[in-house]
């Protein structure tokens, strides 16, 4: 079986990037795929995560600008380049079955130029809550545009959502849930630091600034707790935040770390998870937290944190935006540490949902059924 990926690139730490690594490399290693992953703007870089040595990687040398639109004139004249390019590779590496992960312009003429004996798959990573709650008061260009770019998804075999909410904003009759996978991680947080964190790409959909906010008041009641935050991401926005923090003289007790290839051992060393991002699809990061039994608090932003986290059993879930129950939920994981070790140990239990085995066990059914 032959399996291509196409995707922007593989050099960023982030959800995607580990979870199309964790995908390749089982599919190469443990069900013996040709895997290729083909990007569009690799930069010359070598892979974030490790990648089996039989798996290929051809990158097309695009090097879209990114801070715009596709269709700005700057990346939009690339498009006839992107598909030669895109068209010579799919020659090369003869694929049985196509995973679009990105939203390039060979989202629009996968399904049509692949062949029809070849399988296409069009995965998303986030959610489109939000997206479709705006349709009520889109304008009438918005609305041709769903409309055209709805007609491209539906062409293709199969669309993969990561959580059963978001079924309802995709052909229903294509699309098939499967949750993001993670690797079990070998050893427990022990849950006695005075440490919380964070983890992700720094951008204004994770919430930050909430957090931020949230800690202000940690601190006053418990000024020997920190929180450490790993990412990369926007700049101006990390630049934002550093002067929140400021604001706030959070100088001492919030953190910004650098990311890491691995940060399962690094969540080793934290006695829970923080999330107060606006929305989230099904983030890597909280799996990772419950593979070393650390409990999480996270607000229950569309979609994804009620789909992992079991409220008052491995974690606590806020209504979204709702900073008073929140900070309820963290004080009492500070100060009821026997609590706080239970709901670690159940979090190691409830990983087992999505250890590797049982999540790829879906992916081989749908890419080896046929039709």
């Amino acid at each position: 079986m032959k399996v291509l990926f196409t995707t922007d690139q593989i050099y960023k730490h982030g959800g995607i990037e580990k979870v199309m690594a964790l995908k390749a490399n089982y599919f190469a290693r443990t069900l013996g795929y040709s895997v290729t992953i083909l990007t569009t703007e690799q930069m010359g870089k070598a892979p974030c995560y490790p990648l089996d040595p039989s798996i290929s990687l051809i990158d097309l040398e695009l090097n879209y600008v990114r801070h715009k639109s596709y269709f700005h004139p700057v990346n939009f004249f690339r498009v006839f380049t992107h598909y030669r390019r895109w068209h010579k590779a799919l020659q090369t590496c003869s694929p049985d079955v196509v995973v679009v992960c990105n939203y390039a312009f060979d989202f629009f003429w996968t399904p049509f130029r692949v062949g029809s004996q070849v399988k296409t798959i069009k995965e998303y990573h986030s959610s489109r809550f939000y997206y479709h709650q705006s349709r009520q008061k889109a304008s009438i260009f918005r609305r041709l545009w769903d409309r055209f770019y709805g007609y491209f998804e539906s062409k293709y075999t199969k669309v993969v959502v990561l959580n059963p909410d978001e079924v309802a904003f995709y052909p229903q009759a294509k699309t098939v849930v499967i949750p993001n996978p993670m690797a079990r991680f070998p050893q427990q947080a022990s849950l006695k630091a005075t440490k919380a964190i964070a983890a992700g790409r720094i951008a204004p959909v994770k919430g930050f600034e909430r957090m931020i906010a949230l800690w202000r008041d940690v601190v006053v009641q418990h000024p020997d707790w920190q929180l450490d935050i790993y990412g990369e991401g926007e700049p101006e926005y990390i630049a934002q935040l550093q002067q929140l923090i400021q604001h706030y003289q959070l100088d001492q007790h919030v953190f910004f770390k650098t990311p890491v290839p691995s940060l399962q051992p690094v969540l080793l060393d934290y006695s829970f998870y923080l999330m107060t991002s606006w929305t989230e699809c099904f983030p890597m990061v909280l799996l990772e937290a419950l593979s070393v039994g650390l409990p999480i608090l996270a607000y229950d932003s569309p979609t994804g944190p009620r789909h992992i986290v079991t409220h008052k059993e491995d974690g606590f879930l806020a209504p979204d935006g709702d900073s008073a129950t929140m900070l309820k939920n963290i004080t009492f994981v500070i100060h009821n540490s026997h609590e706080r070790q239970a709901m670690g140990a159940r979090a190691y239990q409830h990983s087992s949902r999505f250890e590797l085995p049982v999540v790829m066990a879906s992916w081989q059914t749908l890419i080896e059924k046929k039709g």
